[in-house]
């Protein structure tokens, strides 16, 4: 009776928004921070910037250096690496040149600071005041934890990347990081789009994942992850031309250890299946918009719409010779395919079994 009595005042009274609209704002306010990150996340490994900060200091690295003291110490912590010492070193990299790359560096941990702070607190805030709707407190938690071990899988990259011979991070531990900032992008998203519709109508059930969720999200989840390991390993670079490698539709690649180990290793053929399971991407898309269109055409144009210019970036990206800005927006348009895939996924998921089809 008293939530009957509550979402009748917020009808009557359009200036108050629903607590449940509270935190779809929030909701998607956190994942425009995480979309950010994403894309700055994008231009800190095309600037080969990742290893430039040496340690984690969760709280007073949030300042970056103020003296000419304190940039000489970072610097010199730097200089003690790898990637400095065979690589930027030899090449003369100047104290200027190393707060460039530090920038964006430090400006990725900042967000990521940024993003815990905008999370935890307001959902500290409405925990305490019993906004959170029934059902819905694991869910936030666990985006919560997530965030978190975003955290530390990026400590995990950079650390990868800071002895030995290495001089770059893992490119499995940085696959591990970006996938993890994506699946949290799709939990705060489906979240948001739950509690919107519980709003709206106040029923309780959330979406589910249907099978053609499923399958299309899989297919999308390696596409996603090959273009990971192309960023790892530069593998963007391995070609400028396209749609041939090398004068070529299959590229020479290492087989010595085997196809397997080469589709997890070899630069060429990562890129090749990067830019080929792109259409498989594509045809996955194109059946979950399909499906949406007779539910919510708008939907199924903003899934058309992402995925085109996904391809046509992607492209471009690659005949530029991997051109910073265009690299930058093919990862933004990975994460904004993420969000209109997850929203397809979600009107779904709110339509009889029987709908799905086969």
């Amino acid at each position: 009776m008293a939530e009957a009595i509550r979402k009748t005042e917020a009808a009557a009274s359009p200036d108050v928004p629903a607590p449940e609209l509270l935190l779809v704002r929030w909701l998607w306010l956190v994942a425009g921070l995480v979309t950010a990150m994403l894309v700055v996340g994008g231009i800190t490994r095309l600037t080969e910037s990742g290893l430039s900060i040496t340690e984690w200091k969760p709280v007073t690295g949030a300042l970056p250096p103020l003296t000419q003291g304190q940039w000489q110490a970072e610097f010199e912590a730097y200089q003690k690496i790898p990637e400095y010492r065979l690589v930027n070193g030899p090449a003369g990299m100047t104290l200027a040149q190393y707060k460039l790359i530090f920038f964006w560096e430090w400006f990725h941990r900042l967000l990521g600071r940024v993003i815990g702070l905008a999370f935890a607190l307001p959902m500290a805030w409405f925990w305490i005041k019993g906004r959170i709707p029934q059902g819905y407190k694991m869910p936030l938690l666990a985006l919560l934890a997530l965030g978190g071990l975003q955290g530390a899988f990026g400590w995990f990259m950079v650390r990868s990347g800071l002895s030995g011979q290495m001089t770059d991070v893992s490119h499995f531990w940085l696959s591990i990081h970006l996938m993890t900032a994506l699946i949290t992008l799709a939990g705060l998203v489906w979240t948001a789009l739950d509690l919107h519709r519980l709003a709206g109508s106040g029923a309780p059930r959330p979406a589910r994942l249907t099978g053609t969720a499923i399958w299309a999200g899989a297919i999308i989840f390696i596409q996603l992850l090959l273009g990971a390991w192309v960023a790892g390993l530069n593998a963007g670079l391995a070609s400028a031309s396209w749609p041939l490698m090398q004068g070529r539709l299959v590229p020479d690649f290492d087989r010595s250890h085997g196809l397997l180990y080469a589709a997890a290793h070899d630069p060429f053929l990562i890129h090749f299946l990067h830019r080929w399971w792109a259409w498989v991407a594509v045809a996955a898309l194109v059946v979950l918009a399909r499906k949406v269109r007779p539910i919510k055409r708008r939907a199924s144009v903003v899934i058309h719409s992402v995925f085109g210019t996904q391809i046509l970036l992607g492209i471009a990206t690659v005949m530029t010779g991997v051109s910073l800005w265009l690299a930058a927006l093919h990862q933004l348009f990975g994460a904004l395919l993420v969000i209109s895939a997850v929203w397809g996924a979600h009107i779904l998921g709110h339509q009889p079994a029987r709908d799905e089809g086969p």
